[in-house]
């Protein structure tokens, strides 16, 4: 049975092969919300793991990343993890740093300090010999209240940009992603990706790192660029009035709870730990037949 959520591999040994891959990061590389056939989540990394699996009959993969962690959480706890894991991983080995975007939801979130932590890691992460592969922060503007932090998003991404290029980083650009700045790209709660949106980033995942094509067929028209929001004309009531209850249903269902963990110094991601914790082989989708 095929599967038709699986990304494209190459014939034969086209590009170069990728023997482990450690993955290290918050939600968004935890997989959320893409779900799994068998549970939990699945996601643009486990997406990619898939695609290198396909490669190479002995890859290994493990994913430590965990929900609701800020950046620090994920230099102290993941990266010396991760460190571990690629001593004794098989070779070439590659290793995934993305986060930051749980501090900038925060106040006092500072783009230049969270930098200066995001560096540190990835020069410890290059160390180890492995590939690095990086991402940008996404393009908030498909919702009016994500969209006032566009400016520290920005800033931000330039500090990453800086750094991939300084340390010899792969880098997906996911600002650039014009879908992922639409409404449809996001779940309900507007802070995760729908697994249309996880398929598309692991297609640019492997794009980036030269392990595969990208799409079967012709290439689709890029997305028209949109520079300004267009409001919602005042005489369309009718339209106003539905977005606007579409926030407050939001607001009482998502950013509500989400607030109140802040208040109480909770986060989503307490008491859990990683999916993948260890190097082991992947189970591919269909594979059973």
């Amino acid at each position: 049975m095929n599967d038709t959520n699986q990304l494209p591999v190459p014939n034969g040994q086209e590009g170069p092969v990728i023997a482990s891959f450690v993955a290290l990061g918050d939600s968004f590389t935890e997989g959320m919300n893409d779900p799994a056939p068998g549970g939990g989540f699945r996601g643009w990394a486990d997406r990619l793991a898939e695609t290198l699996a396909v490669r190479d009959p002995g890859f290994r993969y493990a994913n430590l990343a965990v929900r609701g962690k800020v950046l620090r959480q994920i230099v102290t706890d993941q990266v010396p993890a991760g460190v571990s894991l690629l001593d004794g991983a098989a070779t070439p080995a590659l290793v995934s740093l993305a986060g930051g975007g749980n501090d900038l939801l925060r106040p006092g979130g500072d783009p230049d300090t969270l930098a200066e932590l995001f560096d540190a890691a990835v020069a410890r992460l290059v160390q180890t010999g492995s590939r690095v592969l990086m991402f940008t922060g996404f393009d908030p503007r498909a919702f009016w209240l994500m969209g006032l932090l566009r400016g520290k998003i920005a800033a931000y991404n330039m500090h990453l940009r800086a750094i991939a290029d300084a340390r010899g980083c792969d880098l997906v650009d996911l600002w650039g992603m014009r879908f992922l700045s639409r409404p449809e790209a996001w779940s309900v709660d507007r802070l995760h990706l729908t697994s249309e949106s996880h398929r598309q980033i692991a297609v640019r995942a492997v794009e980036a790192l030269g392990v595969g094509p990208g799409p079967p067929g012709p290439p689709a028209a890029p997305p028209p660029i949109v520079w300004s929001r267009p409001a919602v004309a005042k005489r369309d009531r009718g339209a106003w009035t539905a977005a606007r209850r579409e926030d407050y249903h939001w607001a009482r269902e998502h950013f509500g709870p989400w607030v109140g963990r802040r208040l109480r110094g909770t986060s989503s991601g307490d008491g859990r730990t990683a999916k993948r914790p260890a190097l082991s082989p992947v189970d591919l989708p269909g594979a059973g037949g």
